[in-house]
């Protein structure tokens, strides 16, 4: 993952190994760190060859009593936060830009995106009650973001990205969602690479997260150009506020 941008790796190493490790055996490693927030009391990132980092607080570490394990393995890990009422979010796979992005490939110049404002609320309006709950639920693209850009054909919205800024990291998390009868056309994509190059011009990284089992998001992730870092689980936002709790 040296192609990563230098940002992005020292975030994702902080919070990993930040704090007391206490398994470290090159295919998994511990960490009990005291600065992660209650809604990240648990957080697995698992790279491509099977190498996982585990952050999690103090609290859980001592219900899960992992500062007496020795040859733990994640497999153990994991049902031992199951039984500790501890359940964790489904994965997302976690996408960047590597440090040197591809060129844009272009799309036709009539339909190329564009920064989106407030005078464009109407058309969005538009775009949005064309699109299914689902699809909105799931994209999250919003006009109120830190930045948005859309493509049109003729005066319609046809696809719209947004990003926001990730907690305190300079990381912009970031949402696509074209109309069904718009796929297949490189709008996504085209957007995907135009708001990567404002977000970094603005001193962030662009950040796509998406469920493994999306295969839509996983191809288009890949066709923009962007690099997997790992399978990221977080603790489930549906767990009680005691989860974890010694």
């Amino acid at each position: 993952m040296t192609n990563l941008p230098r940002s992005v790796l020292d975030y994702w190493r902080t919070i990993f190994s930040s704090g007391a490790v206490l398994v470290s055996d090159g295919r998994l490693s511990i960490a009990v760190n005291s600065d992660l927030g209650s809604a990240r009391r648990v957080m697995i990132l698992e790279d491509a060859d099977g190498n996982a980092r585990v952050a999690m607080t103090p609290a859980v570490a001592e219900r899960l009593g992992v500062e007496r394990a020795e040859g733990v393995s994640l497999d153990v890990l994991r049902r031992s936060l199951s039984e500790a009422g501890v359940p964790l979010h489904d994965p997302d796979f976690v996408f960047y830009l590597p440090d040197a992005p591809p060129p844009v490939r272009p799309i036709d110049p009539r339909s190329a995106p564009r920064r989106l404002a407030e005078s464009d609320r109407g058309a969005f309006d538009a775009f949005q009650t064309e699109a299914s709950e689902q699809d909105l639920e799931d994209s999250y693209v919003e006009l109120d973001h830190w930045a948005v850009f859309g493509c049109f054909e003729g005066d319609r919205l046809v696809s719209a990205a947004s990003a926001y800024p990730w907690g305190e990291a300079a990381l912009a998390d970031l949402g696509v969602l074209t109309l069904p009868d718009a796929r297949g056309r490189g709008h996504a994509r085209a957007l995907v690479q135009s708001i990567g190059q404002f977000a970094r011009e603005q001193g962030y990284e662009l950040q796509y997260r998406c469920q493994v089992d999306n295969a839509a998001s996983v191809a288009l992730a890949k066709a923009s150009g962007l690099v997997l870092l790992g399978r990221w689980e977080v603790i489930s936002p549906d767990a009680p506020d005691d989860a974890g709790a010694s």
